[in-house]
């Protein structure tokens, strides 16, 4: 049986992580960019990479796909009600990255250093601790 639309957003919304409100926003893309950017290690050392720089191998597709990843990284920004300036800014980062990183070898080294998705990430934190405080995460 199918569900309807309202059902839908009810189960949505009951969902960890699954609203729209700024905590789960910033739950989604926290997850996002770990997965991107620090998912595993270069083994013997304590130097992070992701998805971004394993899928950036793959030439043209794998740009493709992680540009497509940090487009939506941008696209919750747009949903929290952050700054044009914050959204080009952003979407700069994952642009550069995908031009560069489109690039065979120079582009897979960039991808690893860049990190336009930890950039993103910063400006999105930043933005919800000044405006939304109480999603605020205290790491100890």
């Amino acid at each position: 049986m199918p569900l309807s639309q309202e059902q839908f957003a009810k189960l949505a919304k009951d969902l960890p992580g699954m609203g729209s409100d700024p905590h789960s926003v910033r739950a989604r893309v926290e997850a996002m960019e770990k997965v991107l950017e620090r998912s595993f290690h270069i083994p013997g050392t304590k130097i992070p990479f992701g998805l971004d720089t394993v899928v950036g191998l793959v030439p043209v597709l794998g740009d493709v796909v992680t540009a497509a990843m940090g487009a939506y990284i941008v696209w919750e920004a747009r949903n929290l009600g952050m700054s044009k300036w914050q959204l080009i800014r952003m979407a700069a980062n994952v642009g550069v990255d995908t031009a560069i990183g489109a690039v065979p070898l120079v582009g897979d080294v960039f991808d690893f250093v860049w990190r336009s998705n930890s950039k993103n990430l910063r400006i999105i934190k930043k933005h919800l601790d000044k405006h939304h405080p109480g999603t605020r995460i205290i790491e100890g």
